[in-house]
């Protein structure tokens, strides 16, 4: 069991997809999607482009209701939960497209990502004295203390979002996430669009998040080399199916994958394609 600096149960949470169907009037975007991301581990979930990865994570998140099948969060249904809800449950998420208010700084971007967890009421906050100063204070202290220094990013707390680079807001995103202290942390392609360093440096901080913070997490993501560098487990979907499960080098020699990725059903070939996206 783990414990935030103030306390807080942050326990890892195991996350179940249990038959879940989710249909656009008469197309079935997914088919009885089912898998678990087990707690304390990076699971990963992939496949080509349209398989259906960000509709099972927005059924996930809440923002999509399936139309069958249930999602578990250490065993409790959730399906039926609100995103704030899930939230307060220990769920986070960022988003394949950085979705951060631009013209405020990192250091209230990321301290937005608390809200949902906040006791202050609205006349409290107001008067801003007793309880809603010290949550203000506790959170503040947080924040640059643990989340800010973690990711290494010290140096633009008081810069607007707007400013930084891309793989800077990235991270940025990944603190706001951070900060809402969950218990498993559900990542859209992270990496998406970074350079080669970029992209090292947020592989070592989700490593990092496994291990030093001992939080779960399910990372949607295009780079097949930092899946297969990362994961403990995969799961392949094609079409809104689940194609194939298990540890990374077991996908990577299934050929149902290499059929979904290349068109032929090559393991040799995508193992080779994969050798060549790690030395570029």
């Amino acid at each position: 069991m783990a414990n935030d600096m103030n306390g807080a149960d942050l326990t890892p949470a195991e996350l179940t997809v249990e038959d879940v169907t989710l249909s656009f009037g008469g197309i079935k975007a997914l088919q009885s999607v089912s898998f678990t991301a087990k707690a304390g581990q990076i699971t990963a979930l992939i496949g080509p482009n349209g398989a259906g990865k960000t509709s099972v994570f927005n059924c996930i998140s809440g923002f999509y209701r399936p139309s069958s099948g249930r999602v578990l969060l250490d065993g409790q249904d959730v399906t039926g939960l609100r995103p704030p809800k899930r939230a307060v449950l220990g769920m986070a998420r960022s988003f394949q497209n950085i979705a951060l208010f631009r013209g405020m700084t990192v250091l209230d971007n990321i301290k937005l990502g608390r809200h949902g967890h906040m006791k202050t009421n609205l006349l409290q906050a107001f008067v801003y004295a007793g309880r809603a100063a010290r949550e203000e204070e506790e959170l503040r202290r947080e924040v640059e203390e643990r989340i800010i220094d973690f990711l290494e990013i010290d140096h633009i707390r008081n810069m607007p979002v707007s400013v930084l680079s891309y793989g800077l807001q990235k991270r940025v995103e990944l603190a706001r996430a951070l900060a809402m202290r969950p218990r498993i942390l559900l990542l859209d392609e992270p990496v998406a669009g970074m350079n080669r360093e970029e992209t090292e440096d947020m592989a070592r901080f989700i490593l990092d998040v496994k291990e030093e913070w001992g939080i779960s997490i399910l990372m949607v993501e295009h780079d097949m080399g930092l899946v297969m560098d990362i994961s403990d487990h995969v799961s392949v979907l094609n079409f809104g199916k689940v194609i194939a499960q298990g540890l990374p080098a077991e996908v990577q020699a299934d050929p149902h994958v290499a059929e979904a990725y290349l068109g032929s059903g090559d393991p040799a070939a995508l193992m080779k394609r994969l050798a060549a996206e790690r030395a570029a």
